[in-house]
């Protein structure tokens, strides 16, 4: 049996990344979805042709920071697929300025987006999956809200934001159990999408490069499957007894977090020091030797 039978997934920022590959894995298990982004040539480009080619897929063009737009998604998914099961809030933004730099303009739009924007779908989607007895929750931070600086890309208010995120997770979860809703966090580290392609990284290596020594796993960056399939995990009933939790996909990045800063790899690191070691041996001996052979 496919693992999400007959459950319908409303997924936003499904039109590219990591969202992209919710929505391609959640199809292959039987899902229908309804994909949310405010890019319309992207939505077109991506998900036009899965609705051509007759896949249970609908897309709502949609600013997730509007309360009015998510009353229009959740009435366009129930007049389409009658009843909500699994809501991904994926949908963000990034401005890559530090606390000095950040303006309130910039501040404001990516904390209405990452954070404002999963409050109210959350809001909205809720009350309908109460109505179909429970569904799950799966609300996008990242590593960005553990570590800071290359951690977060520099940014202020994105790791702000998926902060948030983490806060706004632990009280949902709460507050919807006794409704049978998890609510789980996904917490990614550096992912290969297309949108990396358009910074000028052609593939998982060339992007790893610049991020070798934080991560313990090579090439240090992930694809947007990695996720997807976490995704795909918190929204099928395998996951049916985890709520409140934070999932970290980052090939090890937080647990090794300052091991290597200096660019090193955690192997590199451990071959530097053990050549130290056998150096400063060296020596201690070799002055022993001379002292004794004074005497």
């Amino acid at each position: 049996m496919k693992r999400l039978k007959n459950k319908v997934a409303i997924i936003t920022g499904g039109a590219s990344g990591l969202g992209l590959a919710g929505v391609n894995l959640f199809l292959q298990e039987g899902a229908k979805v309804v994909v949310v982004d405010f890019d319309k040539k992207q939505t077109k480009k991506t998900i036009e042709p899965l609705i051509a080619a007759g896949k249970d897929v609908i897309a709502v063009n949609a600013d997730v920071s509007k309360e009015e737009d998510w009353a229009k998604v959740v009435k366009e998914t129930l007049a389409k697929f009658g009843r909500i099961d699994v809501l991904v809030n994926n949908a963000g933004v990034h401005v890559a300025q530090d606390v000095l730099h950040t303006t309130v303009e910039d501040w404001t739009r990516v904390m209405n987006i990452n954070s404002l924007g999963m409050l109210l779908g959350i809001k909205h989607c809720a009350p309908e999956m109460k109505k179909v007895g429970g569904g799950s929750i799966i609300n996008t931070s990242s590593i960005g809200a553990e570590i800071g600086g290359f951690g977060d890309g520099y940014s202020a208010a994105y790791s702000m934001s998926k902060g948030a995120i983490r806060s706004l997770t632990k009280h949902a979860s709460q507050v919807l159990a006794a409704d049978n809703i998890r609510v789980n966090t996904v917490m990614p580290g550096v992912m290969f999408t297309d949108m990396t392609v358009k910074l000028g990284f052609n593939s998982r290596e060339e992007l790893g490069k610049v991020y070798k020594g934080t991560a313990c796993l090579k090439p240090y960056a992930g694809e947007a499957n990695d996720i997807g399939y976490l995704y795909l995990y918190l929204a099928s009933d395998e996951s049916k007894y985890a709520t409140g939790s934070e999932f970290i996909v980052d090939g090890g990045w937080v647990a090794s977090s300052g091991q290597a800063s200096d660019g090193r790899t955690y192997e590199e690191e451990k071959t530097s020091t053990n050549k130290e070691e056998k150096t400063s041996t060296n020596k201690e001996g070799k002055s022993a030797t001379k002292k004794r052979t004074n005497k």
